[in-house]
């Protein structure tokens, strides 16, 4: 699919948003909930025999964790690489395909950039079988409620929500995608996973150049420093939002909305967050993955 298409379609998918009522938005498959309108059963289904490569470029991500900044990094590192620049406007998540697009997929030339918002064991099986090299990005569970909630009150495809009823939803899982703590206790299992790495929001926030450096040597490309200080520059979250019209049309000030780390300090009520840092404790202290996230300087 074109850019071209892609933009028309998402003009159609935004119509039929406008006609729906919220509670036609989500809708749940195998247990889980998803936006009806961008992967609706039959993308879920086809998905599922998607025949991954080894040499795919897989970034993964719960919502709201920075993919789409992210997306914007690995094209540029793609791009200084290999000599080759994507004009692709369309968000690589599978989920989003469908069957017409999958086949377009299946046969693009490698290395291809794929991503989704996927639980890992969710993840088409085939992914793990090939050993497709995949980067996670994970963020404290305190931003991203924020991010999301934002995002889901600015995006016409998905329902509305007050704060308190939005922040109920995400601690109990009943969001699209489903659980937080799901994700990250199931990404906690694989990670001694010599193909995937997970990095966080947080340090690529405070060194982004190092981020950079060390997600291009885990995809197998070389970059100079200088190149590397290309991306980074161009690749700020300002830069990211600036650019935005361009890169994701109309949604691009949905998807960029403030990229801070810190910004629940001016959602959360002290009882909502004491009642967070003890989800927080009950399901990822002592793991590795939540040492990553240094909950304790980002969340406390």
């Amino acid at each position: 699919m074109s850019s071209n298409d892609f933009a028309a379609n998402l003009q159609s998918r935004l119509q039929m948003a406008k006609e729906m009522n919220d509670e036609q938005k989500l809708y749940r498959y195998k247990g889980v909930l998803y936006p009806y309108i961008m992967c609706p059963e039959e993308h879920l289904k086809a998905v599922e025999n998607i025949v991954a490569r080894e040499s795919d470029i897989m970034l993964v991500a719960y919502p709201k964790c920075g993919f789409n900044w992210m997306v914007g990094v690995v094209r540029k590192i793609i791009a200084e690489a290999t000599g080759t620049k994507t004009e692709a406007k369309m968000p690589p998540l599978i989920e989003f395909f469908g069957p017409e697009v999958l086949k377009v997929v299946d046969k693009a030339p490698s290395p291809r950039f794929l991503g989704t918002h996927l639980h890992p064991d969710n993840i088409p099986t085939s992914f793990y079988e090939k050993k497709t090299k995949m980067v996670v990005i994970f963020r404290n569970p305190k931003d991203t409620l924020v991010s999301y909630y934002h995002f889901c009150n600015n995006n016409p495809v998905l329902p509305i929500q007050s704060w308190d009823s939005f922040y109920s939803s995400f601690l109990s899982g009943d969001v699209s995608w489903g659980s937080y703590f799901d994700h990250a206790l199931a990404w906690e299992k694989r990670i001694d996973d010599p193909n995937i790495m997970i990095v966080t929001y947080e340090d690529l926030k405070e060194d982004l150049s190092k981020g950079i450096h060390q997600i291009a040597t885990f995809f197998g490309f070389s970059l100079t420093e200088t190149q590397i200080q290309q991306i980074a520059e161009g690749s700020t979250f300002n830069a990211m939002k600036e650019s935005s019209a361009n890169s994701h049309g109309n949604m691009g000030n949905v998807i960029f909305r403030k990229g801070e780390v810190g910004d629940w300090k001016q959602h959360f009520t002290p009882e909502q967050s004491q009642e967070m840092d003890k989800a927080f404790n009950e399901h990822l202290e002592g793991t590795r993955l939540g040492a990553k996230l240094n909950y304790q300087k980002y969340c406390q």
